[in-house]
């Protein structure tokens, strides 16, 4: 397995490893325990050189960088003035549903999905309209008959791609067929794009503003460097909105929340683009942690089910044939000591699931699933969980 930093992260300010007390092993929200890249941290430290830390927003500099990578890294022709830099993705999403929608409309998604994105219509006033995944052989697909239902009443879409929790990366046929939708429906299009960059597997992203010059026109596209060379903490995030009333309206639903971006954030985002040995070398090692997790999960706890994920540092794990008491992620943090994401998170109905961070060490992975194992076994047969049992 290829060797990256991973230095340790208690005692620090780390919201992942103090949330929970220290015999803990987090593997729950969706930040790497890998160093960022020191050209990184050089861009932030000669920031701090100017000593004067006032409001700042992005730089011709940055919006030129910008432009550079996604022809590069997606081949999607971008201009400028199309970006909008926020202070991160979710924020954006709020931006664009308070720009675009009005109460009572209804808004399309599918589940399992990342929290904020799945309760962001209640927010706005929303009917949230759920379309479940369906597995098909390995792998997650879209049931597109539901979709294809559902759209017919809907007023805006929300992709996420890469998928958070399922991991999937989906491919232009899948891509053409959602903006092929989306366009015959007259549906706005939010694409949460911010876990591009981790694609395994030599799987392209493809954003899907990029495919015609008629989703761009209805779409507003987020990214951001945070997952990808994991700086989320510094708050950075940007919009692509080639439409240029479209960014008018997105401006002026700011309404106060949203302020101006951090401007070590910014700093840090211009550099990330161009770390791309960092960003290749953190793919191998998600990958051989992703294969290391498949291994010993099917070794270890064997009745839970994990479809690969395609793209990112995230597991989806079925435990429902471990008959487990209660949630799974409830059941593994009291008695195994581990802190998973709850699949109530992501979808209500699936508290047998669970999301699983294996963008950490070898040893605390191993540790992890170690725990769990012994936890499900014992409970199995009857005797006392060894770890947190009361």
């Amino acid at each position: 397995m290829s060797e990256f930093a991973a230095p340790p992260r208690r005692g620090t300010d780390s919201n992942k490893w103090n949330r929970y007390s220290e015999d803990v092993i987090p593997l729950w929200v969706a930040d790497m325990d890998y160093a960022a890249d020191p050209e990184i941290v050089d861009a932030v430290r000669k920031r701090l050189e100017h000593p004067v830390l006032g409001y700042g927003s992005a730089t011709d500099g940055l919006r030129l960088k910008l432009v550079e990578a996604m022809q590069r890294d997606h081949d999607w022709r971008i201009e400028p003035e199309w970006l909008i830099f926020l202070p991160g993705v979710e924020p954006g999403v709020g931006m664009a549903l308070h720009a675009f929608t009005t109460p009572g409309q209804s808004l399309l998604q599918e589940v399992p999905v990342y929290k904020p994105l799945r309760a962001c219509a209640k927010n706005w006033g929303l009917t949230h309209t759920a379309v479940p995944q369906i597995i098909h052989g390995c792998r997650w697909e879209s049931d597109t008959d539901s979709l294809e239902k559902v759209a017919r009443e809907a007023s805006i879409h929300i992709l996420c791609n890469p998928q958070n929790p399922t991991g999937r990366v989906y491919t232009r046929a899948e891509l053409e067929a959602r903006a092929e939708l989306c366009l015959r429906e007259d549906l706005m299009l939010i694409s949460d794009e911010i876990h591009c960059g981790l694609t395994l597997d030599g799987r392209a992203h493809i954003p899907i503003a990029s495919l015609s010059p008629e989703i761009a026109a209805r779409s507003v596209t987020l990214m951001a460097a945070s997952k990808t060379w994991n700086i989320a903490g510094l708050k950075a995030a940007f919009a692509i909105v080639p439409d240029a009333t479209m960014r008018d309206r997105m401006m002026a639903a700011k309404l106060g929340m949203v302020d101006s971006v951090n401007i070590l954030g910014l700093a840090a985002m211009e550099a990330a683009y161009g770390c791309m040995e960092w960003r290749d070398a953190a793919r191998k090692r998600i990958a051989d942690m992703r294969d290391l997790l498949i291994h010993d999960l099917a070794r270890k706890i064997p009745h839970a089910r994990m479809i690969p994920a395609e793209g990112s540092f995230l597991a989806w794990i079925d435990f429902t044939d471990c008959d487990l008491p209660g949630h799974a992620a409830a059941f593994f943090l009291e008695y195994a000591r581990v802190a998973l994401s709850c699949g109530t998170e992501f979808d209500e109905a699936l508290g047998t699931h669970a999301r699983l961070n294996y963008g950490c060490t070898a040893q605390t992975l191993s540790a992890a699933l170690g725990r769990m194992a012994e936890t499900v076994e014992r409970t199995k047969l009857g005797g006392d969980p060894p770890f947190g049992a009361p």
